[in-house]
């Protein structure tokens, strides 16, 4: 486990942006991994859901979902595909990110400064997008194992999108994960409770997770951004991916947003909570 810091201790206002500054040269040098959450797609004014709870929304409007599965996206999923089918399931994910998000600034930034490694954990194309002008990286997806009837918790694609063997991810320069699929390359979602059981289950001792993650998280630390943790399973993709990593991260959050559940759990990851908007945030870290 990453070593805690003590108390719920919110770094706000100046104090919160010199912090934030300090940290812009070691994420340029590659010394701290970004982690990019849903919310960094609203900075683009995507019509794409931004957020689980929107993604649940979407789904409501195309199925008609029982009391216990509004508001939450994974468990709106596995309505619908235990009333009907996988394939409906994948349909309604590509269609709810057809609309294209388009990369924001600090996308193209984070694509031009060549980093060992960019986790991305939503479901839009922008990181790729942004990353689409280089040809020395690739990509890790999470996939489904629902009915493909492969051993394989992810695959890998270069940066033309085609599928690679996994060796062929040891010589890139940028390794970029998207842990619960994407609509790009090859439309993988994990995104019902079905999906996740065996994943859950497993990933306590890491198997899910690419050794080419675990060996170049390594010494470096996390910064969140665009990231909430007020579900549990949010918790725990967290949790796992940075483990054995640095022992203090930080993450980018709005303050009043925070919910007990979230504030404890980084306080006990040793995560720095860094209360500034995400626009101005994104800013500092462009420079």
């Amino acid at each position: 486990m990453n070593a805690p810091f003590t108390g719920h201790m919110i770094i706000e206002g100046a104090e919160a942006e010199s912090k934030l500054s300090a940290l812009a040269p070691e994420l340029r040098n590659g010394a701290i991994v970004p982690y990019l959450g849903p919310e960094l797609a609203e900075l683009a004014g995507a019509a794409a859901p931004t957020t689980p709870e929107a993604l649940a929304q979407f789904f409501s409007t195309k199925v008609a979902l029982p009391r216990r599965a509004k508001g939450n996206a994974w468990a709106s999923a596995q309505h619908i595909e235990s009333m009907k089918h996988r394939n409906t399931v994948t349909a309604l994910m590509n269609e709810a990110f057809a609309p294209k998000v388009e990369p924001t600034p600090l996308h193209r930034s984070l694509a031009a400064l060549k980093l060992p490694m960019i986790v991305d954990i939503w479901y839009d194309s922008a990181m790729r997008d942004a990353l689409a002008g280089r040809d020395d990286w690739g990509e890790a997806q999470g996939i489904t194992r629902a009915g493909i009837g492969e051993d394989r918790w992810f695959r890998f694609y270069d940066a033309s999108g085609a599928e690679v063997a996994k060796t062929e991810a040891e010589g890139w320069t940028t390794l970029l994960y998207k842990p619960h699929g994407a609509v790009a390359p090859a439309k993988n979602y994990l995104i019902s409770d079905a999906d996740y059981v065996e994943v859950l289950t497993e990933i306590d001792i890491q198997t899910p997770i690419p050794d080419i993650v675990k060996n170049r998280r390594t010494e470096r630390s996390f910064l969140f951004i665009g990231c909430r943790f007020h579900d549990q399973m949010l918790r725990t993709y967290a949790r796992q991916i940075t483990k054995r990593s640095a022992p203090t991260h930080h993450a980018i959050v709005a303050a009043e947003r925070l919910t007990k559940n979230e504030l404890k759990f980084l306080t006990v990851q040793g995560i720095v909570p860094l209360a500034i908007p995400l626009n101005r945030a994104s800013e500092i870290l462009i420079g």
